[in-house]
């Protein structure tokens, strides 16, 4: 197994979840005492997301480049940005690793693409929503995006940053992404993406009660692509530093 860089910290909820899967997905995979060959650079989420909301991605990217750089010198063979919002910063992670960065809206896109559908709601920070990270990859795909909107926007950012990040998952808060995403798929969504880490800690892709539609969880998808990627027979599986 190839070492694998994790670049996670936002939020170490998060990166909980993908420490977690990655080391049950190797057992699983492998049997016996076996495990995941990580590296974990875990940044300072309130200074990240200090930046996030003063709006400079040009300090998150040299930010992310540097912390990037770590990951190879501590032994890494390929990079895991461990959320949504932070492959915003996709290919500055590429240029300081010098590595495979597996993309996360590239494994869910083999997956929407593998149901069949041309419709995707997606649910993630302001940030995800608010950017290309999501349509423009689906789009070459000829699949469509849908984000919530005005007061749904907001309620899904609220819950992520001011909930489950902290650990909260309030019954509240799931009846009101319940009803977003019934929004979501009244105006067609035939798929939801939880394009967040974190979501999947208020909403289950096996509980239909959450959703009339498939569900598919970005975590649990990148990790299994992370998981291929490291066990694969060559490295060269995975282009160097791809977009």
């Amino acid at each position: 197994m190839r070492r694998i860089g994790l670049l996670g910290g936002t939020s170490w909820q998060s990166s909980a979840h993908y420490y977690a899967q990655l080391n049950e997905g190797a057992q699983a995979r492998l049997g016996g005492l076996h495990s995941a060959d990580l590296v974990l650079r875990s940044v300072e989420f309130a200074e990240i997301e200090a930046l996030q909301r003063a709006g400079d991605w040009a300090a998150l990217g040299e930010r992310y480049e540097r912390e990037a750089e770590q990951l190879r010198a501590a032994g890494a063979e390929l990079v895991g940005i461990l959320a949504n919002t932070m492959h915003l910063l996709h290919d500055h992670v590429a240029r300081g690793s010098g590595l495979p960065v597996v993309h996360v809206v590239d494994v869910v896109a083999d997956a929407v693409e593998a149901l069949g559908v041309e419709r995707v709601g997606v649910l993630g920070t302001r940030f995800t929503m608010a950017s290309d990270l999501y349509p423009a990859r689906l789009a070459a795909r000829g699949v469509e995006t849908l984000m919530p909107t005005g007061a749904d926007a907001a309620e899904v950012d609220r819950v992520i940053y001011e909930e489950l990040a902290l650990g909260q998952v309030l019954d509240s808060s799931r009846a009101a992404y319940v009803a977003i995403i019934g929004r979501l798929v009244e105006q067609g969504a035939q798929a939801i993406v939880l394009g967040c880490t974190e979501l999947s800690m208020l909403i289950s892709p096996d509980d239909p009660a959450h959703s009339p539609v498939p569900v598919l969880d970005s975590t649990a998808l990148h990790v299994h692509a992370l998981l291929d990627a490291a066990l694969a027979p060559q490295a060269s599986s995975l282009e160097e530093g791809a977009a």
